[in-house]
């Protein structure tokens, strides 16, 4: 993973702040996929695009990662910490974006969900049928084809769980017990909004650094971005002693 300087991640950050989320996930996923286009990024199954996101957390800001989880019985605060290498080995890509289930007279082929299917199908009125439509490749029932509205709910059914076994990284949910009470806290780690809020955090006490440094010693911002961040800090360190 080639992960770009201070002033390639600004730039991120700038652009980011007038996204949607969903929007702030593709320029991240596009900041951790650099080898991958604009147009191949949205189709990307989610299992693979989570599992990149993590390796790009942990290039950016290291293994460590603290998550705060409210128990839903007795409201406790929970406090642990995870590791974003181990979830970026653990996912990885599935193996292939089309999946078949042959069952019941039925012969399907399926699409794995990406990020693009999802955004999509959520504005539709009935966003679980949509999402169906648009990743199903092929249906037939003893040997004739269907559509996809004419599929019975036990097959959408398997479908749901062949997706989920084929790319388990699409979903990644914690449950975490309570140290209080015992009681299990089930919550999704929705790991494109925790990197977005840690990247908005640097990116803003990077901008109050170049302002200090600039104030002090009237550099550029373009001269202060080139320094490595040891030397940034130990400007400011001389800066707070005169």
């Amino acid at each position: 993973m080639a992960i770009t300087g201070a002033a390639g991640l600004l730039a991120t950050w700038e652009t980011g702040l007038a996204e949607p989320p969903a929007g702030r996930a593709l320029l991240l996923h596009r900041t951790a996929r650099p080898d991958l286009g604009t147009a191949a990024l949205p189709a990307v199954p989610l299992g693979e695009r989570e599992s990149d996101l993590f390796a790009l957390r942990r290039a950016l800001f290291g293994e460590r990662m603290q998550v705060r989880l409210e128990c839903r019985a007795c409201g406790a605060d929970m406090e642990f910490e995870l590791d974003a290498g181990e979830f970026a080995r653990s996912l990885g890509a599935p193996g292939e974006t089309v999946v078949r289930l042959t069952e019941d007279g039925w012969d399907l082929a399926f699409r794995l969900p990406s990020a693009a299917d999802l955004t999509t199908a959520a504005r539709a009125a009935d966003p679980r049928a949509a999402l169906l439509a648009r990743c199903l490749v092929s249906a037939a029932h003893n040997g004739t084809p269907q559509d996809a509205d004419a599929l019975p709910a036990a097959v959408q059914r398997r479908i749901a769980e062949t997706v989920a076994s084929a790319d388990p990284g699409a979903d990644v949910t914690l449950n975490v017990g309570c140290p209080e009470c015992g009681t299990d806290t089930r919550a999704e780690l929705d790991i494109a909004s925790y990197l977005w809020t840690e990247l908005d955090a640097w990116a803003r006490d990077l901008l109050l650094d170049v302002h200090l440094l600039a104030t002090a010693y009237g550099w550029s911002e373009p001269e202060i971005l080139a320094l490595s961040p040891l030397r940034r800090r130990y400007y400011l360190e001389l800066c707070a002693d005169v």
